[in-house]
C-alpha cells in the first residue's frame, strides 16, 4: 500500500500534463503524421510570437512556418543556413509546445528540453555566452519562441565552428550540424571522421531530409 501511495502523485502529474496538452491544443484536430507537409494556411501564416497567456492556444500556434521571419533574421545573425534552422524546428515539432505543458513535463523530467527548438539547459547556457541574449535565462524559452529560434541558430553556428575544414564522412555540413544538434558535438565530430550514426541519429537525419523541401517553402524560397 505504501508503494502505491508513493506512486500516486506521479499518476496525478501525468494526468495534469495530458490535461494541459489538451487545453493548449484548444480542441484542434489531431496533429498530422510526422513529416506531413503543412497545410497551405499554416504555411502562409504570418510570423507571430506565441499567443499571450490570456489567449487560447492551439498546436497551430507553434507550427514552424509561423516563425519564418525569426528564422530568417536569426539565421542571418548567426551566419547559418535558414533552411537548416527551419528544418530543425520541423524535426523538433514532434513534441507539444507551450509554456504550461512544457513546464508540467519538466516537473516529471527535470532534464527535459525547452522551447520550440527543444534546447537543453547546458546547450542554451553555452551558446548564450557573449551573445546578445546572454542576460536571458533558459527558463524563458517556452514563453518566447523568438528567443528559442535565436538560441538554436547560434547553437548551430557553434557546432559548425567546430567542424574541420575537410572531413572523411559522407555527410555535408548541414547534415553534420543537424546530427550535432541531436547528438552533441562529440558525436558530430565522430560522424565527420566516418563513424556511422546509430538508429536514433539516423532517424533524425532522415526526418531532416523529409523536412528539407517544406522548410524552403516555409521560408518562401
Amino acid at each position: 500500500m505504501a508503494e502505491r501511495t508513493a506512486k500516486w502523485p506521479w499518476a496525478v502529474l501525468v494526468v495534469a500534463v495530458l490535461a494541459v496538452w489538451g487545453y493548449e491544443r484548444g480542441g484542434a484536430d489531431p496533429a498530422p503524421p510526422a513529416g506531413a507537409a503543412p497545410s497551405p494556411a499554416a504555411t502562409a501564416a504570418p510570423s507571430v510570437p506565441a499567443p499571450s497567456s490570456s489567449s487560447p492556444r492551439t498546436a497551430a500556434d507553434y507550427d514552424p512556418p509561423r516563425f519564418a521571419a525569426e528564422v530568417r533574421k536569426y539565421a542571418a545573425e548567426a551566419g547559418v543556413d535558414p533552411q537548416l534552422v527551419m528544418a530543425i524546428l520541423y524535426n523538433e515539432s514532434y513534441k507539444p509546445h507551450g509554456p504550461d505543458v512544457e513546464r508540467a513535463w519538466q516537473k516529471m523530467k527535470p532534464d527535459a528540453s525547452f522551447g520550440v527548438a527543444n534546447m537543453h539547459r547546458a546547450a542554451y547556457e553555452e551558446c548564450s555566452k557573449g551573445r546578445p541574449f546572454a542576460d536571458r535565462p533558459w527558463e524563458d524559452l517556452p514563453d518566447d519562441p523568438a528567443l528559442a529560434v535565436r538560441a538554436a541558430s547560434w547553437h548551430l553556428h557553434d557546432l559548425g565552428a567546430q567542424l574541420p575544414a575537410k572531413w572523411a564522412g559522407p555527410y555535408n555540413r548541414n547534415e553534420l550540424m543537424a546530427l550535432g544538434y541531436n547528438t552533441g558535438a562529440g558525436n558530430m565530430l565522430a560522424f565527420a571522421r566516418g563513424a556511422n550514426p546509430g538508429p536514433e541519429a539516423r532517424s533524425y537525419l532522415d526526418r531532416l531530409h523529409d523536412n528539407w523541401e517544406k522548410s524552403a517553402k516555409a521560408l518562401g524560397s
